[in-house]
Order: C-alpha cells, then structure tokens, then sequence
C-alpha cells in the first residue's frame, strides 16, 4: 500500500466542502438586490465571485504542501479511474504536472469531484463515516 504524504482528515475535510461545491448551481440573479431572507435562502445553493465555500476550498488547498497537493490530484485520479492504486507514482507524477498555482482551480473545475476524492481515499481502506466518527 502506498503511503500517504497528506493527512487523510485534511483531505475528507476537503472532500466534505467539495460535496457542498458540487451542489451548488451558477447564479440565475446575481444583481437581485433581495436579502437572504426575502428570496428565502436560495442564493446559498447558487454560486458566484463571493462564494464563501469555493474560498474555503481555495484556502484549504493552498496551505498544502507541494507533496500534499500532488497526493490530493492524484487521489481524484484514482478515484476517477484514470490510474489505479498499483500505478499511485504514475498518478503522482501526473499531478505534480498541474502546477502548484493551478491546483485549487484543477480541483474545483472537476464536477463530482467530492466523489472522486471519496473513491480514492476508499482505494486506501479509508471512509468518510470514520473520519466523521472521529470528528
């Protein structure tokens, strides 16, 4: 089994705010001028130039490390079908070809990406229900 340079709790904690990304839709009223209240809630489900959970997501993948980054690509691409566990160094040298400045934007264009991630940490016998339980 490979090792895992990025701590699996950081990266459910970013496949749980993914999970949230992915549910989002494009704004249909972006100058709507209605308060959260008044058009109750839906703008949450919308996202825009001040999405606070792409902030989050952006945040969380750039205070990785390089090695962190490169595991979390590689992670989607295992859990995408493109490698599998027994060619995780291939998978890795593939990620490490987005780009350090490109990794958050690699990772946020993906759609279902939160499942990805999810399949590939699977890969490593890790599951969200533990990490849940554990926080």
């Amino acid at each position: 089994m490979p090792e895992l340079t990025i701590n699996p709790d950081v990266a459910f904690a970013i496949m749980l705010k993914a999970r949230e990304f992915d549910a989002k839709v494009e704004q249909t009223d972006p100058d709507s001028g209605s308060n959260p209240t008044d058009d109750g809630g839906v703008d949450t489900l919308e996202t825009g130039p001040s999405d606070e959970t792409q902030r989050e997501i952006n945040s969380a993948i750039r205070d990785l490390n390089d090695d962190e980054q490169i595991d979390l690509i590689a992670l989607i691409l295992v859990g995408r079908e493109d490698y599998t566990l027994e060619e995780w160094e291939s998978a890795r040298r593939e990620a490490s070809t987005v780009g350090r400045a490109h990794v958050a934007k690699f990772v946020t264009d993906i759609p279902l990406v939160s499942d990805f991630l999810e399949e590939g940490l699977s890969q490593f016998n890790l599951t969200v229900q533990d990490y849940l339980d554990r926080n």
